[in-house]
């Protein structure tokens, strides 16, 4: 009886010193699960009085042509100067009748379109409004994959909604409603929706570290966000010129494999090259001697193999200046001196 009484005993003293172990570890996950709800915590609070609802009316008669009928949208967009000017995505204001940006006090201003830029998905409006809070930009070309990620938005209308997730991935690329490529692509899986497009994505520092843009649906955890670095050059020049200059050649084109017997004799360093397969009449490529049917192996002196190849390279820097393009034609390399002239986006 005595040693039953032990034996309880001696278990109670294991158990109480199991028992006794436990809250050390759980005070160990608490307190890292408070390190990051702080975190989390301490970026909406800096964060949030910046991002702005944004709300859009555009006209919808090319639908019903006999009505002049109105079609209402919402996105989101963040101050990123204290004057009032706001970073947003293109496809968010583009073609917009009116823009009204609705801050966190509730408060609502009619906003204008500073500049548009499709090709990558960036827009800055402005409103005039008084004691603005701006955000903090970030440097894209700092972050690592695994590093928390914060969005802020208004998806699907619910103001001032934060989630958050890590970055999944760097350097993704998206295709703009343009056909362009958008490069250095932040993929996140903090939770992005209908209506979070345009607002920030934030590090756990409270800088902004891209501009959340695109989800691919139904799959889920996998978002996009414009690096902040391609954000803030597009939107310096956006602000100074109202749009990106680009330029273009005039011809439509597809990636094809180039005969290896042709790269081998001419020792080219290609696979694949760009075939012409029309041409815009007195267009640059069509002045420049282009032949449908020419494949398109080297532009500036860079190797082409695929057309979004080419398209980083007609930049605003070579709008009137002749440029080299190298050409195969049936068997013969051929150089011909092409004239990009200045691309105009039509919406």
């Amino acid at each position: 009886m005595g040693q039953g009484v032990r034996f309880l005993a001696d278990v109670d003293a294991i158990e109480g010193t199991g028992h006794s172990s436990k809250p050390s570890i759980e005070s160990d996950d608490t307190e890292i699960l408070d390190a990051y709800s702080n975190a989390v915590i301490s970026v909406s609070e800096a964060v949030s009085p910046s991002v702005v609802k944004i709300e859009v009316k555009a006209e919808q008669s090319a639908r019903r042509p006999s009505r002049n009928e109105e079609a209402e949208g919402s996105g989101s967009g963040f101050v990123f100067t204290p004057d009032g000017f706001i970073l947003t995505n293109s496809h968010v204001v583009n073609g917009a009748k009116s823009i009204h940006a609705r801050l966190m006090s509730g408060e609502r201003y009619e906003a204008s379109i500073v500049g548009d830029d499709p090709d990558t998905d960036l827009a800055v409006i402005r409103i005039n409004a008084p004691m603005l809070e701006s955000v903090r930009l970030g440097s894209s070309n700092r972050l690592k994959v695994g590093q928390v990620a914060i969005a802020i938005g208004n998806p699907y209308g619910f103001q001032t909604t934060v989630t958050a997730g890590v970055v999944s991935a760097l350097g993704r690329s998206l295709r703009a409603k343009s056909g362009r490529l958008i490069d250095d692509v932040v993929q996140t899986d903090a939770a992005l929706n209908p209506g979070n497009s345009g607002g920030p994505l934030v590090d756990s520092a409270g800088r902004v570290i891209g501009v959340n843009t695109a989800t691919i649906m139904p799959a889920q955890g996998l978002c996009f966000a414009i690096a902040i670095d391609t954000a803030k050059f597009v939107a310096s020049r956006l602000m100074r010129d109202g749009r990106i200059r680009r330029s273009f050649i005039g011809m439509a084109g597809q990636n094809v494999p180039i005969l290896r017997k042709i790269t081998h004799h001419y020792g080219l360093p290609n696979r694949n090259g760009i075939l012409v397969v029309s041409m815009d009449k007195d267009g640059p490529a069509m002045k420049a001697g282009l032949m449908e049917g020419d494949i398109i192996f080297s532009f500036a002196g860079h190797k082409i193999e695929a057309i979004d190849e080419l398209h980083r390279l007609l930049t605003d820097e070579i709008v009137g200046r002749e440029t080299k393009i190298g050409v195969i034609r049936r068997t013969e390399m051929i150089e011909l001196g092409i004239v990009p002239l200045e691309r105009e986006f039509i919406n």
